[in-house]
């Protein structure tokens, strides 16, 4: 039995060190004299605490919590662009993530440039991008400025340049967040519909 496409965490724990640099050099030398000398201890910010879950071939899943609740932190141990403190994650099959299309984006490249820069970046050999290539074009519908540099982008083009490319990966998993609310309504249509 094929386990493509399989997702799981097991007691995942992930954590974020407090900005260790004092706001005011005042401030440090202030805290010092008042201690004795002792630095002031600060306290781990737990993002994620003991984690599990699996997600099987064909399933969909949806994470729901407020602002700051860990789910994009999730989404990026599960992409492997952050690594948990502690547990473990497991994808069986190519994974993609729609977290931040626009992150992989070059300014100083030209749309064509960067359809296979990104291409690469997400996993895909050169000769795949090469056939995507015209699908990703249309589907961005930046064609008539495909060759020009990608700093004189609007914003939506470039997020819909980036969302292109992602969205011809054609992974086994497919992660997103929050990437089908940016863009008019019509874009928006596309996205979810591919």
């Amino acid at each position: 039995m094929s386990r493509s496409g399989e997702l799981s965490a097991t007691r995942v724990w992930k954590r974020f060190r407090p900005d260790r640099r004092p706001k005011r050099v005042r401030t440090f030398l202030d805290t010092r004299r008042v201690r004795g000398g002792e630095r002031p201890k600060k306290q781990w910010s737990w993002a994620l605490r003991d984690i599990d879950f699996r997600v099987e071939p064909g399933e969909s899943v949806g994470l729901i919590g407020t602002n700051g609740s860990g789910k994009s932190t999730l989404l990026k141990l599960l992409t492997r662009v952050m690594y948990p403190h502690s547990g473990q994650i497991e994808a069986h099959g190519r994974a993609g993530a729609l977290i931040e299309v626009a992150s992989g984006i070059h300014p100083l490249l030209s749309g064509r440039e960067n359809i296979f820069l990104y291409g690469t970046l997400l996993g895909l050999p050169r000769r795949d991008v090469a056939n995507r290539f015209d699908a990703i074009v249309d589907f961005a519908d930046i064609g008539h400025a495909i060759d020009r540099q990608v700093k004189f982008y609007s914003s939506g083009m470039k997020m819909r340049l980036g969302f292109a490319v992602a969205a011809f990966l054609e992974p086994d998993i497919l992660l997103v967040d929050e990437v089908l609310a940016v863009g008019d309504s019509s874009f928006q249509q596309r996205c979810l519909a591919r």
